[in-house]
């Protein structure tokens, strides 16, 4: 999967994802002040697109990527597989928040939005991915295998400044 249409990239800009994160906050605000299917649908969208696509063709990830990450100064490298499963963490919450939504349980939808607001939140401003702290235990414990994310387990990895790449 890596080296075909479904690729995540590894290792990711941290500025992209902060500031996709951020556009997911300005969003999900908007759908907690006026809720709308359609626009939980596309928050869904976003986050299926970025699991199954990486940055390349998220409407969000390609503005941040293209446009805003990059009057941000030089990129912030980090792993690229605990991202994707925060990002399938996201297409979770999204896709039941608008089936609950289709089905009446605004309350139900209203909650999960509220908690895809707060994980984004502070991913984008103070760089605390839940859904990375999740990876990392389930690798700790062994539900994910250590050969999914070594730099996940090799602290001199987890974060590599500038262009270079995190590899062995």
């Amino acid at each position: 999967m890596t080296n075909g249409v479904f690729r995540f990239p590894n290792p990711v800009n941290e500025k992209v994802a902060r500031t996709v994160a951020a556009l997911v906050v300005v969003l999900t605000v908007v759908i907690l002040v006026w809720p709308s299917p359609w626009l939980l649908a596309g928050l869904a969208l976003g986050f299926w697109l970025r699991v199954l696509f990486g940055p390349r063709v998220s409407p969000f990830a390609v503005l941040a990527s293209r446009v805003i990450a990059p009057r941000l100064g030089a990129p912030r490298l980090v792993p690229g597989p605990p991202k994707r499963f925060a990002q399938g963490i996201g297409a979770a919450l999204s896709t039941a928040a608008l089936v609950a939504f289709l089905l009446g349980a605004t309350t139900a939808a209203t909650v999960l939005v509220l908690m895809i607001t707060a994980a984004a939140f502070l991913e984008s401003a103070f760089a605390i991915c839940l859904g990375c702290l999740i990876f990392g235990r389930l690798q700790r414990i062994g539900v994910i295998p250590v050969s999914v994310c070594e730099a996940c387990n090799d602290i001199r990895l987890r974060r590599v400044e500038g262009p270079a790449t995190v590899t062995r």
